[in-house]
């Protein structure tokens, strides 16, 4: 049994109960994935499967057999930064850090929603083709992945400068 984490093959573990957030972490030691509350709560260890964001610790590894998992280490390299980690840095969409990489999985996770036209619970026509990334619409598209050091504005700057200008709400 292989899956395929960051365009390489890997092994799945022999224990079908291993989490994926384990398997990347403690089998191959890919430490950006972090784990946060373990109980998908938080968001720290997103990573896309398929494209599709999830929460890695709530996932059984054997689940993804024969899928394609990235996880941050698979996003941009030192060198030359995917255009939302350079967006996180100009917008100061970091301080400790523990949340980036699962933000930055999210982000780009549900840029890929929005493009397929999947609404969102404050998503003001549920039929419509395309969906205006208001900052009400971000917030709720992201509000899974929490930061605790106060980056909040920073990321959510980040994300829009990225994605897509936000038009400020009425006030």
């Amino acid at each position: 049994m292989s899956i395929v984490i960051n365009g390489l093959p890997a092994v799945l573990p022999a224990d079908p109960r291993v989490s994926l957030l384990d398997f990347l972490r403690d089998h191959l030691t890919l430490h950006g994935t972090k784990k946060g509350c373990d109980q998908g709560a938080c968001g720290a260890c997103t990573v896309l499967a398929d494209g599709e964001r999830i929460l890695s610790c709530l996932a059984l590894a054997v689940q993804y057999e024969g899928r394609s998992i990235v996880t941050i280490e698979g996003i941009g390299t030192a060198t030359d930064l995917h255009p939302l980690q350079q967006a996180f840095v100009e917008h100061d969409g970091l301080q400790c850090g523990y949340c980036t990489p699962g933000q930055i999985c999210s982000a780009i996770g549900m840029a890929d929603e929005i493009q397929r036209g999947i609404p969102s619970h404050v998503s003001a026509d549920l039929s419509a083709s395309t969906i205006d990334l208001t900052r009400e619409e971000l917030r709720e598209r992201m509000s899974g992945n929490l930061c605790r050091c106060g980056a909040h504005n920073g990321i959510i700057e980040a994300i829009t400068a990225t994605l897509a200008p936000v038009p400020e709400a009425a006030e």
